[in-house]
């Protein structure tokens, strides 16, 4: 069976989403297609995930390496002050529905949606 999922991390506390970090994870090492997309709140762990010392940072590291993260919204990066973080961490951003990332693409394309 061939899963498709995206994960879209709206939660704005860490463990929330290292629990999305991990998941994609989990899901790309069983060989599922799996994308991550960082909206709302969780956009401001972009920048605080970037310095090494910070918690969860390794995981965040290792699921950008993965090229898990498909984008991140850009008028959520704005509002959270990490709209600079999440481009000079070279990260995709997306604005196609009223500067924010369109649910409606994936579900078009064959995803499944999971919310965290």
């Amino acid at each position: 069976m061939n899963h498709k999922i995206v994960i879209v991390a709206f939660a704005g506390e860490a463990p929330c989403f290292a629990h999305a970090l991990l998941n994609a994870l989990d899901m790309q090492t069983r060989g599922w297609e799996v994308k991550l997309v960082i909206e709302g709140r969780a956009t401001a762990l972009i920048k605080e995930l970037a310095e090494s010392g910070a918690p969860f940072a390794p995981l965040f590291d290792k699921v950008k390496k993965g090229g898990l993260i498909d984008c991140v919204c850009r008028a959520c990066a704005n509002k959270m002050g990490a709209l600079a973080a999440a481009e000079a961490q070279g990260l995709p951003l997306a604005d196609e529905m009223q500067g924010h990332p369109a649910m409606a693409r994936y579900v078009e394309a064959g995803y499944t949606v999971i919310t965290i």
